[in-house]
């Protein structure tokens, strides 16, 4: 780990003056926050990240770690812990997608520790980004290329990706957000504003180390999830190598209203297979109106994956999404209906 100088903000506003520096969105930007630590720590072992200052927001927890549900629906503070969520009573009965997503996500552990907010903000797990011996990774070194193209790709991902980079999004919770229409609300130096959160991550577009949409200092502050009494009949599909604190192969977040097998609503966020979190609308749109049945998911799972390119090692992904996608919202709709009741 390399020298950095560090500063411990006592509120928000002095929080994102000590970080306007931290660049748009950029991986290796020289002031990194520090909340949890799971995954900044990690990297500056690594040699990967090497900020020359780290800003502790920790101590702001007490204003932005609360967990409330009211008429308009959940807000989530960005540092309240991913046990703290995962357990909350509430959210596992009315948001169960989320408590689920949460569960899967890591050893107890680590979600005793990591904070929601900087969980939705986790790197890669991609091996050529992680390992410094690798020089081509344009997204820790931009315009080197990217080795995991020509490589051993097995966990990369498969929608999203463009020739700059096929790294695959590592998280589960942001899954589930993404699939529940929800809001981000960011705080920096020039105020406060809001974002749906599928508008946090970015696409490559040949800047992979441009991850997300935060301008320099911004802070993301909480979550807001809608009001949907249907939200009570969701989960989340997590298919990995094994069962013990690992990442997604696959996996999806689903969230069903029904009239008997009939759809009337539908949310389904992809993880395991793209390159940030992934709603399916495509194949939502598809579902309206339509019996739920083996055939029917089928159909909307390969609208889900238009689109998608393989690379070598990971060629067995789309059809492992596939199956993956059917099997969450065939179990989506025989969730017994007692326990969905509003």
């Amino acid at each position: 780990m390399r020298p950095f100088s560090y500063a411990r903000a006592d509120d928000l506003a002095q929080a994102t003056q000590l970080g306007i520096m931290t660049g748009r969105g950029a991986t290796d930007a020289g002031t990194q926050f520090l909340a949890g630590g799971t995954t900044l720590i990690d990297l500056m072992k690594l040699d990967v990240l090497r900020p020359t200052r780290v800003v502790d927001i920790g101590s702001l927890a007490g204003g932005l770690g609360a967990i409330e549900l009211g008429p308009h629906g959940l807000r989530l503070g960005a540092l309240a812990r991913m046990a703290e969520a995962a357990d909350h009573p509430q959210v596992r009965t009315r948001y169960p997608v989320i408590a689920e997503s949460l569960v899967l996500a890591a050893s107890a552990q680590l979600r005793n520790m990591a904070t929601l907010g900087g969980n939705v903000l986790q790197k890669t797990r991609c091996p050529y980004y992680r390992n410094t011996v690798w020089a081509a990774c344009n997204k820790r070194e931009p315009g080197s290329g990217c080795t995991a193209i020509g490589a051993f790709n097995r966990n990369h991902a498969i929608l999203g990706v463009d020739r700059s980079c096929i790294a695959q999004y590592a998280g589960d919770f942001a899954i589930a957000l993404v699939a529940l229409d929800a809001q981000t609300e960011l705080r920096g130096p020039h105020g406060t504003r809001r974002i749906p959160f599928s508008s946090l991550h970015r696409d490559p577009q040949g800047h992979p180390e441009i991850e997300t949409n935060l301008e320099p200092g911004e802070i993301i502050v909480g979550f807001e999830v809608p009001a949907m009494s249907w939200f009570r009949r969701s989960l989340y599909l997590k298919v990995r190598d094994r069962t013990s604190y690992e990442f997604a192969l696959a996996s999806a977040a689903v969230a069903l209203d029904l009239s008997g097998q009939t759809v009337r609503e539908v949310r389904i966020g992809l993880g395991g297979m793209a390159y940030r979190p992934w709603r399916a609308t495509t194949a939502e749109e598809f579902l309206v109106n339509k019996v739920l049945n083996e055939a029917n998911a089928l159909a909307a799972a390969d609208l889900a994956l238009q689109g998608a390119q393989t690379h070598g090692r990971n060629g067995f992904k789309p059809t492992l999404a596939r199956q993956t996608i059917v099997r969450a919202l065939l179990q989506a709709r025989d969730l017994p209906l007692e326990e969905q009741a509003a």
